[in-house]
């Protein structure tokens, strides 16, 4: 077996961030030097790269993650960490053996907005040297065939934060075919979200949850995540909780327009929950499957990487993950993040 090396492994994305990233970095790693923190370092060259530099990482024994970028970069390197779990599992390899944390310069960073980690990059290394930790849940999305629902076990992806179909999910196909072409202003997201609103349409699905059927219909939006925060501050599933292994799930029926538009302001002030007609649900698994040939795109954590059926389970084991040790933010943080 590989030796297991327990020094950092940064792998940094030059365009996250408006291309703000190298400064940052630069930063980050006078910081480091100071502090006499042991590191090495990778820049990704494309899409996918992070999560490719994060496998052969892990092969060489490496444990402990931090993303340079914003919330795409972290996805990709908690595919990395998972795929190596997976793929190694039988040799005693657990996700429990790895820790993620990431300095947030990109232009997505919800994450952070549950964990506490701040955006100066000078603290978040001084978090790294005080070994502020926690743990949380990972979801596990394995997409499934369209024809009889069993598992593609090849179309695999995971989950830290939050993710969704219809709502969710067009406006990051839109944000991200934006960024593609080199679009990268604060305001992307915001006309993506304006465009999506004015092209609404309801799409008939039957889902699941811990096997059991909650719902069939015609929707407009599910989310589910175990984070709270998306889209720069939404609460689409405001009573997620990182580390209590359920996923939180919010099913926004079909509805008169006006109604739904009434109920936009609550996504924002985190009380959308117990709102009719709208259905919450807790679960360990979900699985979200079509009621018609109508193809709906799912995200995850920002990234689109393909379309429903799919079924989410959190994974039986906790990743460790850095933590802002000033987590006045959210209250939350202190009772429900272990330290250790």
């Amino acid at each position: 077996m590989t030796e297991r090396k327990d020094i950092w492994y940064f792998i940094v994305n030059p365009r996250a961030g408006s291309g703000k990233t190298i400064s940052q970095w630069q930063k980050a790693e006078r910081r480091l030097r100071q502090l006499k923190v042991v590191y090495r370092f990778a820049k990704t060259m494309d899409v996918g790269h992070a999560e490719t530099l994060t496998l052969d990482a892990a092969a060489d024994g490496f444990r402990r993650f931090m993303a340079v970028g914003g919330d795409g970069t972290v996805h990709e390197v908690l595919c990395g960490i998972m795929k190596y779990v997976d793929s190694h599992s039988g040799e005693g390899v657990k996700v429990s053996d790895f820790t993620l944390g990431v300095v947030p310069i990109g232009s997505g960073n919800d994450w952070i907005k549950s964990t506490g980690v701040p955006r100066d990059t000078e603290e978040v290394i001084e978090l790294i040297k005080k070994k502020s930790f926690g743990k949380q849940d990972v979801v596990r999305a394995t997409f499934l065939r369209p024809a009889n629902y069993e598992p593609l076990p090849d179309k695999v992806t995971y989950m830290l934060n939050i993710g969704g179909v219809g709502f969710d999910s067009r406006v990051c196909e839109r944000v991200n075919d934006q960024k593609a072409l080199g679009q990268t202003h604060k305001m992307i997201y915001f006309k993506a979200l304006l465009n999506v609103i004015g092209n609404f349409y309801s799409f008939p699905v039957r889902i699941l949850a811990n096997d059991a059927q909650i719902f069939e219909g015609e929707c407009y939006s599910i989310a589910y995540g175990i984070g709270k925060y998306s889209g720069g501050g939404m609460r689409q599933v405001p009573s997620a909780i990182l580390d209590d292994g359920l996923l939180n799930m919010t099913i926004i029926p079909k509805m008169p327009i006006i109604s739904l538009l009434c109920k936009l302001p609550k996504l924002f002030n985190g009380k959308l929950e117990g709102t009719r007609p709208l259905m919450f649900i807790k679960s360990r698994s979900i699985t979200i499957l079509p009621a018609s040939e109508q193809m709906e795109s799912i995200e995850f954590d920002g990234e689109v990487p393909g379309h429903i059926p799919v079924r989410l389970d959190v994974v039986e084991d906790q990743l460790n993950i850095l933590v802002g040790d000033d987590s006045g933010i959210i209250e939350e943080i202190k009772s429900r993040i272990r330290k250790h």
